[in-house]
């Protein structure tokens, strides 16, 4: 089972593989930089001497307590999180705040298998840090049972390293999350001895240095969330068979996409934005064929642009702006098979060519951004039955050509549709829709029928005009001569002039 941490103090329980596609796209649909999610999953799989039944408290009468080893580990969590009130309850189980989880075992002996901390939000039950002296206490590791360890915000204040002993917590733990909690220095080569981890989220803190290689042995890894960092070096290459979430997302990274990230066949969500990677984008990724969100921009990425993003038929959104694509253009059919893509965003790619027709077919299209680019002609006719798209913007190419939008398309984007600073744009001003544009088509686009005016339209080049005078010089020596004697050797001086300073 699954459960997600995000504005609510008590745990929501639901299916894995039917519920991680709509709560990636809760976050991301409208808003792809939204804060990123954290999930947290327990899996009755692990082998335990627990009884994996509901959690419904003890039952009057019967005897059950708290594991002694345990409680008086929980005592000193608390003490090092400044949370010193826990050491009056005399039973931490039984006391069952928010944040800590317990199990029987089938002696009815209570063993604590969560704990979680940090203020999520202003109505989080969790107990909170005292963050200017918070520390994690190395009597996590006499929990044999403990699965789940969450510290949210908890010593940012008191800057510290992931310490080296949560690699001892092997044997049962399977999901880490150590969130904005202001951890610094690497991560740590032991985390890799947590082969039973499904969930590792060290998500906005100062780690710096490469992602350990030792991280690969996690195999049954489902999310990896190391983003907002300052971890440096290459990716290294990938073999997570399970994987759904990798979020590296606002680093250090360099050096290019690895070929094996398309071996990790059930990814949901890649995000590699806002990192140094280099080089073009692997035709490996044709393996992500359950991939719903793609995010590399903003990095030193090169062309040509990935003719196998059409194979991606599960993908919703792909977000490749800022990269230098040098003069690439777009393969005319490289969108024909994304037919459930919602977000596209194309912009300041240094992309040349025409805008590909093919984009017109895909209806379910929300998002469209391809501005600050190269791009000419004209905007494909077939873009009018885009009638999900609520965000457009084209401004800052060499469009030419009337725009094929519908009056209710107009009214109903608004100001997000922007077009300005295009070469040759116009509108038809039959179709009775110029009172829906709003002053973002003030920049120099007017009806079709009324030619362009302007210096550019009016200076006429001097070879140009020599050519006619050359032309009216040498007629026929038959035709008379309209053109009276002064004029004519007007007409030679300045053809002379203009011969002399070429000379």
């Amino acid at each position: 089972m699954l459960s997600l941490s995000l504005s609510h103090a008590h745990t929501h329980k639901m299916d894995l593989f039917f519920s991680l596609q709509k709560i990636v796209l809760l976050g991301f649909m409208f808003y792809p930089m939204a804060m990123p999610f954290t999930v947290i999953m327990s899996d009755s799989s692990v082998p335990s001497s627990l009884v994996d039944a509901p959690q419904t408290g003890f039952s009057n009468g019967n005897g059950a307590k708290t594991d002694a080893w345990e409680q008086e580990a929980v005592y000193d969590i608390m003490r090092a999180t400044g949370n010193t009130w826990a050491t009056d309850i005399p039973d931490v189980c039984r006391g069952r705040w928010h944040g800590i989880e317990c199990m029987p075992d089938k002696d009815n002996v209570y063993h604590v298998v969560s704990l979680s901390f940090g203020a999520l939000s202003d109505d989080t039950a969790f107990p909170t840090c005292d963050v200017t002296q918070s520390f994690i206490s190395t009597s996590i590791t006499k929990l044999p049972h403990l699965r789940t360890l969450f510290f949210y915000r908890c010593f940012s204040d008191n800057p510290q390293p992931i310490p080296t002993f949560l690699g001892q917590l092997g044997p049962t733990l399977q999901t880490l999350v150590l969130r904005e909690n202001g951890h610094v220095g690497p991560i740590p080569n032991e985390l890799g001895n947590l082969t039973r981890l499904k969930v590792l989220d060290l998500h906005k803190n100062n780690l710096n240095g490469s992602i350990p290689v030792s991280l690969n042995r996690l195999i049954g890894l489902r999310s990896l969330v190391l983003s907002a960092n300052k971890l440096t070096g290459p990716i290294p290459s990938l073999s997570f068979p399970v994987l759904n979430i990798l979020d590296l997302n606002q680093n250090h990274l360099v050096g290019s996409i690895p070929s094996t990230l398309g071996s990790c066949q059930y990814l949901i969500k890649v995000d590699f934005s806002r990192n140094r990677l280099s080089g073009p984008i692997p035709d490996s990724i044709n393996g992500l064929k359950n991939l719903i969100l793609f995010d590399l921009s903003y990095n030193l990425l090169s062309g040509p642009f990935p003719k196998l993003l059409k194979t991606l038929n599960s993908l919703q959104a792909l977000i490749l702006k800022g990269n230098p694509m040098e003069s690439t253009t777009i393969p005319t059919d490289v969108f024909d098979g994304l037919k459930e893509l919602m977000i596209l965003d194309l912009s300041d790619m240094n992309l040349h060519g025409p805008i590909p027709e093919s984009l017109g077919h895909l209806t379910n299209l929300r998002i469209l951004h391809l501005d600050g680019n190269h791009l000419n002609g004209s905007i494909p006719p077939n873009f009018r039955d885009l009638n999900n798209l609520s965000e457009l913007r084209l401004n800052n190419n060499w469009l030419t050509g009337p725009i094929p939008f519908r009056r209710e398309m107009v009214w109903r984007m608004k100001r997000k549709l922007v077009l300005y600073n295009n070469s040759g744009l116009c509108f038809d001003a039959r179709n009775g829709f110029e009172d829906s544009f709003d002053s973002s088509f003030d920049s120099g686009i007017g009806h079709c029928e009324e030619p362009k005016t302007g210096p550019s339209r009016t200076v006429q080049h001097l070879s140009t005009a020599n050519e006619e005078m050359a032309r009216s010089l040498n007629k026929s020596s038959g035709e008379v001569q309209k053109v009276p004697l002064v004029s004519r050797l007007i007409q030679f001086t300045s053809i002379l002039l203009f011969v002399i300073c070429l000379l």
